[in-house]
């Protein structure tokens, strides 16, 4: 049996990458033909990516570094790990809050320039004392824009701190609700969270639709001397705007993850150099959710959490297996019914799903499926790509 050959772009973690069996797959950073490739931080729209390619696993969350649009086109899964580095994103909003309260970035710049030798040290820190003092978070109230695994992990984390919260995501799906504590207050817009809040942080991914979701207009609208934090991505805020709002001082601070030159040295500027799910627990997490996912792509045709694909699984009732990645317009399961049954092949099971103008098709069927059966389903216009799936072997 030929060995899956699995193309890793940047350092993924061990943890992920043994649940990989040697006997089936060879992994490396210099395999040629990959059946898949596993990325972080590489930036994909500069690479050729082999024909050879069936599926990309992101060991993160956002997927912009990879061409997604041009792998739909391609019929190839792009998948990612929605959640895997929660935790370590809440733990960094909190640490912000917490440093944004207390003045804590000021005045550790204020204690490193006073001179050790000065006679009237103790008199110097003193005055800082006064000059950095700051609040405490119970009773204050924080916004959160996006209420997925992240911001329910911060809102659930400021509750408990005795924070009110409020939240605005027009696109909560059904598990993010019940993950949502009872108490956080739903807004209807984003300039209900901000006019309200003494905090606001981000967490919603960049689209076309989210580019400069801060904009001038909107922080013309949160409370003067508020605070904001982006721990999400980095153009989901318009930097001319938030230094103009700093500068006039109706934004006190703004967090971020994401560094610029632009915002290098910018008085009320807090920047940490990508840092939210830079942790061991996060990056093993990434790793192995998105191996997972890959693994079962390419062994099953499964697929969970795919930027670009339906979540489709079908339990194996047959050891031969077809997958089909196609557009989602009228009469592709009776093209492709058709062309299994010209070359005799009895469907077992079926299941197909859509997700905009992709659809996708698992197939169990009685008999081996030929190569030439698997050319004349490709050959179908609108059909993006098929692969014929043999059962695995067990590990």
């Amino acid at each position: 049996m030929n060995k899956y050959k699995i193309l890793v772009l940047n350092h993924i973690s061990s943890h992920g990458l043994h649940r990989f069996p040697a006997a089936r797959y060879a992994v490396g950073k210099a395999v040629e033909r990959p059946d898949a490739i596993l990325v972080r931080s590489h930036n994909m729209h500069e690479t050729a990516i082999p024909a050879s390619v069936r599926a990309i696993g992101r060991a993160g969350a956002g997927t912009n570094n990879i061409p997604v649009a041009e792998m739909s086109k391609r019929g190839v899964p792009v998948f990612n790990a929605p959640g895997a580095n929660a935790n370590a994103v809440k733990e960094l909003v909190l640490a912000a809050l917490l440093l944004a309260a207390r003045n804590v970035i000021p005045a550790l710049g204020y204690i490193a320039g006073l001179d050790a030798a000065d006679a009237d040290l103790e008199k110097r820190v003193e005055d800082g004392k006064k000059r950095f003092a700051g609040i405490e978070l119970p009773h204050r109230s924080l916004g959160i824009v996006g209420l997925g695994a992240i911001g329910s992990l911060v809102a659930d984390t400021a509750i408990k701190l005795g924070m009110k919260v409020t939240g605005f995501d027009p696109d909560i799906t059904v598990d993010a609700a019940w993950r949502l504590p009872s108490s956080v207050r739903r807004a209807h817009s984003i300039e209900e969270v901000l006019k309200q809040s003494d905090f606001v942080t981000l967490h919603v991914p960049l689209l076309t639709a989210t580019r400069h979701l801060i904009d001038e207009k909107r922080l013309t609208a949160m409370k003067p001397g508020s605070v904001l934090l982006n721990f999400a991505r980095d153009a989901l805020v318009d930097e001319t705007a938030v230094i103009a709002a700093l500068r006039a001082r109706r934004l006190k601070y703004y967090l971020c993850d994401f560094p610029s030159a632009r915002l290098l040295r910018e008085p009320g500027v807090v920047a940490l150099p990508h840092l939210g799910a830079s942790t061991e627990e996060a990056e093993e997490n990434c790793a192995v959710m998105v191996v997972d996912q890959v693994r079962e792509y390419l062994e099953n045709g499964a697929i969970a959490n795919a930027v670009n694909f339906p979540n489709v699984d079908l339990p194996r009732e047959s050891p031969h297996r077809v997958a089909i990645a196609n557009a989602n317009v009228p009469n592709m399961l009776g093209q492709i019914s058709t062309a299994m049954a010209l070359a005799g092949l009895n469907i077992h099971t079926m299941v197909n799903k859509s997700r905009g103008e992709m659809a996708y098709t698992l197939v169990d069927v009685d008999s081996p499926v030929t190569d030439p059966v698997v050319q004349s389903i490709a050959a179908i216009d609108g059909v993006l790509s098929v692969r014929a799936i043999p059962e695995a072997a067990s590990d």
